[in-house]
């Protein structure tokens, strides 16, 4: 089915549109743009150079997709946003391009974005998150599956959010979030394993003792981290879960919220 595109929307030609969407009006799109099937652009939405966007996604007023990098390092290069299949941004969000040719930054599928949420250059983001209010993510900075970043938080640069976790909104972290916790309180730390949200992701209740269980170890326990993880190992049942916090924390390079270096 051909797209419905309003005659007040300025797109270039050389732009790839897919099929069935609906672009409103006063909708900006240049050059180096590709589109897929099923998606609604609405009114005053600017998609700028190297965005590649999959289908069913929507986005809403005032948002700009690929909008060049804010750092300091980008000198007009060409790079690229690539943006999966069904997401929702909401109004005023902004997604930045990478800073460097060749590199991009990454959005995965059937994710949320609330209104004035920004993502940076070089981040990527999973599947099924949830960026609230005015939520900042920094550049080169990850965010796993499944993880809410709740309104108003700061993730700074190079930080990374593991697969299910919760940061508790207007919060600001600089060190990295394990796999399955919420992160919250003042200065930030530990606020326990995100039960509710693992269970509706159909965890069981013996897993999620076994990751508590491993949480314990690294935030209750009068160790590094390093001895906190082969605690972890000879003390937690063994699992795909387990084996996920291990590889996080063992991969960190700022450090974990909360955990205190020894």
């Amino acid at each position: 089915m051909a797209s419905e595109i309003s005659p007040k929307a300025d797109i270039s030609p050389k732009a790839k549109i897919g099929d069935n969407c609906k672009i409103y009006p006063f909708v900006y799109i240049e050059d180096d743009v590709v589109i897929g099937d099923n998606c609604t652009i609405m009114p005053f939405v600017s998609i700028m150079n190297g965005t590649r966007m999959g289908n069913n996604n929507k986005v809403l007023q005032g948002s700009v997709l690929g909008a060049k990098p804010q750092d300091f390092h980008f000198k007009g290069e060409r790079s690229e946003v690539v943006i999966g299949d069904g997401n929702v941004f909401r109004e005023n969000v902004v997604i930045n391009r990478a800073t460097h040719t060749g590199g991009q930054t990454k959005i995965g599928n059937e994710n949320f974005f609330m209104e004035g949420s920004h993502v940076s250059h070089d981040t990527k983001v999973g599947n099924y998150c949830v960026l609230g209010y005015g939520a900042k993510i920094s550049g080169d900075c990850i965010i796993g599956d499944g993880a809410i970043i709740s309104s108003v938080v700061i993730q700074h640069v190079n930080t990374r959010v593991g697969e299910g976790a919760l940061v508790q909104a207007g919060n600001a972290f600089d060190k990295d979030v394990p796999p399955y916790i919420i992160a919250g309180g003042w200065p930030i730390g530990y606020s326990g394993v995100n039960s509710m949200m693992l269970k509706s992701y159909g965890f069981d209740e013996k897993t999620i003792k076994h990751i508590a269980n491993a949480y314990r170890l690294v935030f209750h326990g009068q160790t590094s981290l390093y001895d906190a993880i082969l605690q972890i190992k000879e003390q937690v049942p063994d699992g795909p879960e387990i084996q996920k916090v291990i590889k996080f924390l063992s991969e960190t390079k700022l450090g974990i919220v909360g955990k205190k270096t020894f």
